[in-house]
């Protein structure tokens, strides 16, 4: 199989602007395929660009399939950061005879990419694709912490699994896909009047971990120790306020500042565990004076910009980089272990596997913050712990 098969060349000169790129721009910099299908076999790339013409199956917000260009015009003409990048795009993945050709073609090149130890970033099209990024790793048969960045949840509450896959459903397959290869599910920015009490009720049935948008108000950083878990992320642009991402027929008077979700892809960034990203529902047709595709640009910007100033702090090696503290419940019932980088400041929580697991570790880490720290040593149970520990039954 060559990923050429499922890719189609970038028409580089209608999105460069009349006097050509800069020097210090990424248009120069970027390795884009035009002609020949770049060699990526010789380490040469960290990121590949990939984007994806395909919209039939975004609900509400036809026009996505046309995000990929228009995100490039805006992208090639940012400046390179303080550090060599290594980026390739790879063009666009064609809309298929059938929205499962897309899904199929999507997955098969996202699972290549990571194989190859390449971050793909996914521009384009409904976040139904979010469901092909997933099948990835089911090819590469590795577990996932999924996190996902929107104001609903993407769920039918009855959990049927028959049901065509959405942008409004794609969570159903994933969630119920088998073999189970989904660990984790995390939502951040969810908007509680979009979202159905049932839904609320499967997620803690799961254990699984949702964030309201109110959590993160003038407190963005809160969201850093649920990105850092994740293995890929999918973020969809209607999680942004309507009057900095008008680009999207779902958008809404509330959501996150622009500022935010750089922040937000700044953070997915630096994370040493994340191995695909994608941003979806982007639409032209509802941008205006192309804002959206600017801030979709930016973020993608400071993503790569926490990528290359990424802490290698996973696996945690050497021990000698990181202080453990210990502290017990006030009912003396458990020990909790809790780690802290010293070249970070960053925190993990250690959560023991249950008696008679068959795993080869001991415990499992997860990311905290130092408030979690905070209460277990005033002899506190937090609740990222007990979460943590029923999903390890």
């Amino acid at each position: 199989m060559s990923l050429s098969d499922f890719l189609s060349p970038v028409d580089f000169n209608s999105l460069s602007p009349e006097d050509g790129f800069y020097t210090s721009h990424l248009g120069s910099k970027i390795e884009v395929y035009q002609t020949d299908f770049p060699d990526l076999d010789d380490n040469q790339f960290d990121v590949a660009l990939i984007g994806v013409l395909e919209d039939r199956n975004s609900i509400n917000n036809k026009g996505t399939a046309k995000a990929p260009d228009l995100f490039r015009r805006k992208f090639y003409e940012l400046n390179e950061g303080n550090y060599v990048t290594r980026i390739v795009d790879l063009g666009n993945i064609k809309a298929g005879n059938q929205v499962s050709d897309t899904y199929v073609a999507l997955k098969l090149v996202v699972a290549e990419l990571i194989r190859k130890n390449i971050l793909p970033i996914i521009i384009g099209g409904g976040q139904d694709l979010t469901y092909p990024q997933f099948m990835a790793y089911e090819e590469l048969e590795q577990k996932v912490d999924l996190l996902v960045v929107d104001s609903h949840f993407d769920l039918d509450e009855n959990l049927d699994d028959t049901i065509e896959t959405n942008s409004a459903s794609y969570l159903n397959k994933i969630f119920l896909h088998q073999p189970n290869y989904l660990f984790n599910f995390s939502n951040i920015g969810y908007q509680t009047f979009f979202v159905n009490q049932d839904s609320l009720k499967v997620m803690d049935k799961f254990y699984f971990d949702v964030h309201r948008l109110g959590d993160f108000t003038n407190s963005v950083s809160t969201a850093e120790p649920i990105i850092r878990n994740a293995n890929m992320i999918s973020f969809d642009i209607s999680a942004i306020k309507s009057s900095d991402a008008a680009g999207n027929g779902n958008a809404s008077p509330n959501g996150f500042y622009g500022e935010d979700a750089c922040q937000i892809a700044r953070y997915a960034g630096m994370n040493d565990k994340l191995s695909s990203i994608g941003f979806y529902e982007y639409n032209p047709d509802h941008d205006i004076k192309g804002q959206t595709a600017m801030l979709l640009s930016q973020m993608i910007w400071y993503f790569i910009d926490g990528f290359y100033n990424r802490k290698k702090e996973f696996p945690m090696l050497p021990k000698s980089r990181y202080i453990t503290f210990r502290t017990s419940l006030k009912d003396g019932s458990h020990e909790l272990v809790f780690v802290k980088s010293k070249k970070s400041d960053r925190w993990w929580m250690q959560v023991p596997y249950p008696t008679g697991s068959s795993r080869n570790a001991r415990h499992h880490l997860v990311p905290c913050r130092y408030e979690d720290y905070q209460l277990a040593n005033a002899g506190e149970m937090p609740d990222l712990w007990l979460r943590t520990y029923r999903k390890l039954i």
